[in-house]
This record gives C-alpha cells, structure tokens and sequence, in this order.
C-alpha cells in the first residue's frame, strides 16, 4: 500500500490498523532542540479519542503515546521521532457481519477490489482511528510553528449554521461544550440534534472552520504546492472530508472583482481578508481561515440494502460503537494537519532566500 507518508521536509509516515494491536507513527525532519510539552501533545489526543462524551462513539481507548526516539529530556534530538498508541479495546466480533458484505458508502467495496483482501474489523486501514497518529505529529508541529496559533472549532451540524464571522468568534470558548462550538446556545442545539440522530440509528456532517493566526508572510510555494493546495490535500486525506474552501470560498463567486479585491494598508496588511491569507499561493501576513465539510459517517444503524463478495443482494444492519456526527473528534485533526503543512512550509521558507 503506498500513500503512507505526507510532508515533504517535515514528514509523518504512519502504520498500523484499528483493531491491530497499536497505531503510530515516524516524524522524519524535525529540527534538533524544539522544546515539547509532552502534556500538551496527550491534551490534543484526549481531544480527538473515542468515548470523551454522550455524542461520539463509546469504545473506550486511553489513547496514550508512548514515544520510542528522537525525544531526549523534553527536547527533540534532530533524529526521528518513533512513537505508537495502544489498542486497547477492540471488539472485533462487531463487524464479523460485514467479513463478506459491503457498508454503502465505506471503504469496504474499493478495497477489497483493489487489494483482493481487507481487514474488515473496523475498517482496518481505512478507520479514522489511523487519525490518532496524524494529531500526535500534529501536535509536536504545533510546538516548531509557537508562536503561531491554529483553532479550529464545528461551525455548522446538519443544517444548523453558526453565523458569526469566524473573525469575530471568541475561540476561548471552543473547548466549553463537547460538540466544541464556542457558541452556547448554538452548541446546545447542535448536541440535541446529534443526540436524536444517534437514536434514531442515522448519522450526520457538520462543517469545521480553522482559523490560523500570527503567519508569516512568504509560507506556501507559487506553482504546484501553492499552501492553499496542500492544505486542500490535507483536509481532503482526513476520512469523512467532501469538500475544502479557503477565504471568501464559493460565495466569492458571487462578488465582482471591485468587491472582492483586499485593499492595502499602508503596513502591508489589507482592509479585508477575502483572500482567507493567502495570495498567489503564498501567506500574505493576514489569518488564515478556511472550512472542512463532512459527510454523515457511512456506518448507520438500520437496514440497508447492499452487496456481497459474490455480488448478491442482501441486507445490512451496523452494529458496534460508531460516531453519530463526525466533527467534533475532527477537530484535534484538522488542526493536527493544518499544522503539518505549515511546519513544512516553514521548513522550505528557510531555503529561499539567504
């Protein structure tokens, strides 16, 4: 299987299955002397792990790392930094009904025709569980980009929409509520919602906005790997993820160019921020900003027609612990990737110029 490694500089490859006996990773360029928090890095994992609260999935994973290299008293040695994460608590006999069957909209079906086998057992390879592994390296790229900021937060649930400007959101508040909406009221509703939903045996998406503040100008590449691009790919490498914008996004479509364009301050900075900080594929100084859409995880818990290995009709019915509404565990992960690309970016920035 090829595909396992994303960074160009900065790099993460990472292994292992949901119901293997761990996940984890290998972080190849990190410079040499980066002080860690190794607390901060298991706060971010806590954020993303299962069974955190009423609206996520119930499997119960400490989600502990356990770091092998290239971490010497706190600090990082230039070396690569090996670590891994437990499995704990697999319940593999939850998913012997799909050992031959395909869940509509999953991975089951495409993999099993490109590879000729897979591992049934909670996806396997393609769990959103091999996410873990993604915030742990995103969490250490948090550290190299300080004092940079990366805040994500669920702006929409369903058809409930937050609708203040994400400028003006008060990002202290994201961490207040499990469906991490810094929005009270709004964040009550959207737990109702979810909360329904997983009784009724459905599933729904949601919309994750990201805000990035304190950029450097100069981060991101002109041609092919304009910063907006990687970040594009590395929101749409997350399982669930069906679409990415950045800036004014789609609604710019809607606005004539007089409208649309960011006017200068005389310091560099602009007027408006259309240009959700980046211009030409290169960070302008301003915020970042973009928004992640995903679907309705593609496990429901009722009938549903389908295929078997041997192309009949038959009748599926999910079982086991899934998430009903994917975004808020996505969070941590957005983040976490965010952060990838901008750690390498920062990384190639020091080769541009003397």
């Amino acid at each position: 299987m090829a595909g396992n490694t994303f960074g160009s500089l900065f790099k993460l490859t990472t292994f292992g299955e949901s119901h293997g006996s761990a996940i984890g990773g290998v972080i190849d360029g990190c410079p040499a002397g980066v002080h860690l928090d190794l607390n901060a890095i298991q706060q971010d994992l806590n954020r993303r792990r299962p069974g955190q609260s009423a609206i996520v999935t119930q499997r119960k994973e400490p989600d502990e790392v356990t770091f092998f290299s290239g971490i010497f008293e706190e600090k990082t040695t230039g070396t690569p930094i090996g670590f891994a994460i437990h499995n704990t608590n697999q319940k593999s006999k939850d998913y012997s009904h799909i050992q031959d069957s395909y869940r509509p909209s999953h991975a089951d079906y495409v993999y099993d025709e490109k590879y000729g086998f897979r591992d049934y057992r909670g996806g396997g390879r393609s769990s959103a569980r091999e996410t873990a592994s993604r915030v742990v390296a995103g969490a250490i790229a948090k550290q190299l980009l300080s004092p940079m900021s990366i805040n994500a937060y669920v702006s929409s649930v369903g058809s409930l929409k937050l609708q203040t400007n994400p400028s003006d959101i008060d990002l202290s508040k994201k961490e207040d509520n499990p469906v991490r909406c810094p929005d009270v009221k709004m964040a009550s509703k959207m737990e109702e919602l979810i909360k329904k939903i997983r009784k009724d045996g459905d599933t729904i998406g949601g919309v994750i906005t990201c805000i990035v503040k304190d950029v450097p100008i100069g981060l991101g590449e002109p041609v092919f790997d304009k910063l907006h691009a990687e970040l594009g790919k590395a929101m749409l490498s997350i399982n669930a993820v069906k679409g990415f914008e950045y800036g004014s996004g789609f609604q710019g479509t809607q606005k004539k160019g007089s409208e649309h364009n960011d006017l200068f301050n005389p310091n560099g900075s602009t007027k408006t921020n259309y240009s959700g900080g980046i211009q030409g594929g290169i960070s302008n100084g301003m915020d970042i900003y973009f928004n992640v859409a995903f679907k309705p995880v593609a496990t429901i818990m009722q009938n549903q027609e389908t295929i078997n290995s041997k192309g009949e009709q038959v009748e599926m019915k999910g079982k086991g612990r899934h998430d009903p509404c994917v975004v808020p565990r996505a969070v941590p992960i957005v983040e976490a990737m965010a952060a990838l690309v901008l750690a390498d970016f920062t990384l190639i920035k020091r080769t541009n110029k003397i």
